[in-house]
């Protein structure tokens, strides 16, 4: 096996990223506005800010859906063994220099804790979201009726909740990203999309030949 420098996340994978946290951090801080946390914009700017950048990530999510079934990148996202093993590790094993349990490659690129992460975070925190923020800006559609009130309060309570999952779920992912051979390493993985990745003979062979990946 050999290590070489390998194209792992494509164009589209780093624009995903970099404009779904641009979008996040955007929702984060209107939101914070409108729940009177901070006064830095005017209520109606950080409503409008609000809903254009969900309505954004809302589609940035239902075309990045598609294409991680058009392109199999689904398959990086499910549940893997060892999850207790990188756990350990993250909790004890980084503080005392042990090796990584886990071995980045360009069928696996996610550890089985950030495989569980991300699915939780597609699958449950976000749906949330979506669905009760839609809920919550219809809200004059049902309005008139006698539970209108009780229901929007548990939406918004939902909501909220919802958004400091997420909220818990970026801090958690920034510092995951210090935990790499440099704090800054992961950081310029996904903006060059290039890491170093152990290959096999016939893994190096088969890419050099086809030039489906890039190495350098």
């Amino acid at each position: 096996m050999t290590k070489r420098d390998v194209m792992i996340y494509g164009r589209y994978e780093r624009f995903w990223h970099w404009s779904q946290a641009l979008l996040i951090f955007a929702l984060f801080f209107t939101g914070l506005r409108i729940h009177g946390t901070h006064s830095i914009l005017k209520f109606g700017q950080a409503v409008t800010i609000h809903t254009y950048a969900a309505y954004a990530l809302m589609a940035l999510w239902v075309f990045t859906t598609f294409w991680n079934f058009t392109t199999g990148q689904w398959r990086q996202y499910l549940f893997q063994k060892g999850i207790l093993k990188v756990i350990r590790f993250y909790a004890y094993g980084i503080l005392v220099g042990e090796p990584h349990p886990y071995k980045k490659s360009l069928q696996r690129k996610q550890n089985a804790l950030q495989a569980l992460a991300y699915m939780t975070f597609m699958v449950i925190i976000g749906p949330a979201l979506w669905l009760t923020g839609i809920i919550y800006l219809f809200y004059n559609e049902w309005s008139g009726f006698a539970w209108s009130g009780d229901a929007l309060w548990m939406v918004a309570v939902l909501h909220t909740v919802a958004a400091f999952a997420m909220g818990t779920f970026v801090i958690i992912h920034i510092y995951m990203t210090t935990t790499g051979k440099t704090p800054l390493h992961y950081v310029k993985t996904m903006i060059t999309g290039y890491d170093k990745v152990e290959l096999s003979e016939v893994e190096e062979a088969y890419l050099a030949e086809t030039k489906t990946v890039d190495m350098r």
